[in-house]
């Protein structure tokens, strides 16, 4: 990110609190706006890159010292400029750095503060990399031999933060998706029980059928002889 040019800051030579190692993960409740508990591993790996760090800056604000940029043949304009970047490195490696580290021990798996600091690691080999190869054209060969380690024992310390970054972002999209899978869990709610069907397979006794009562046949009325027709 050659586009950082701002030079922020860097680890100082002053000693690096570094954060303590979790042994183990804390099992009681964490207390409002307490970080949790972040693992032995991801510590120790924080850790060994800012002992890197810490190291790298040392030899390199010492190299500078021993530079002498006036000497060197190049033209005034040249020298100024290199001079002027040797300072603002040294500024920063003197005074600027405890902050953005400060903060990073606090929060060792913060994106936020991890990328503050590779940022501004990216912005310094940026310059850092001119007065270098200033030094390799113009000074002398001694010193554009220590400046040249010194580099790449920045670039490595810089591909190393580059990497944790990589690993942080991509655990932290992991932890994001199972929570989101967990919040549409609950938005959804549980499915809906399937309907039961009940089956009654106990045969009902049938009534008996009504007989049908046959209705008496009618009864012819008695002739009366009086009133019967005269034989012929």
């Amino acid at each position: 990110m050659s586009h950082f040019r701002i030079l922020l800051s860097l680890v100082a030579g002053c000693a690096l609190v570094l954060p303590k190692p979790a042994a183990h993960a804390q099992t009681t409740s964490l207390p409002a706006g307490a970080q949790p508990p972040v693992a032995y591993a991801s510590v120790n790996e924080l850790n060994n890159i800012l002992g890197q760090l810490k190291q790298a800056a040392q030899n390199i604000q010492t190299d500078l010292e021993k530079a002498r940029v006036e000497k060197w043949k190049t033209d005034s304009t040249t020298k100024r400029q290199t001079q002027g970047n040797v300072e603002s490195i040294q500024r920063n490696l003197q005074s600027a750095l405890p902050e953005i580290v400060a903060q990073l021990n606090n929060a060792p798996e913060d994106l936020a503060a991890t990328f503050k600091l590779y940022r501004n690691l990216d912005a310094l080999y940026d310059v850092f990399r001119s007065v270098v190869e200033s030094a390799g054209a113009f000074g002398s060969k001694d010193e554009f031999q220590s400046l040249s380690n010194d580099i790449n024992a920045l670039e490595s310390v810089r591909r190393s933060f580059g990497e944790r970054i990589q690993n942080l972002a991509n655990a932290k999209e992991g932890e994001l998706t199972r929570l989101r899978g967990q919040v549409k869990a609950m938005q959804t709610g549980p499915p809906a029980p399937p309907k039961k069907i009940i089956v009654d397979d106990t045969e009902q006794p049938k009534k008996p059928a009504r007989k049908k009562v046959a209705k008496p046949a009618a009864v012819p009325a008695p002739v009366n002889p009086q009133s019967a027709p005269p034989a012929k």
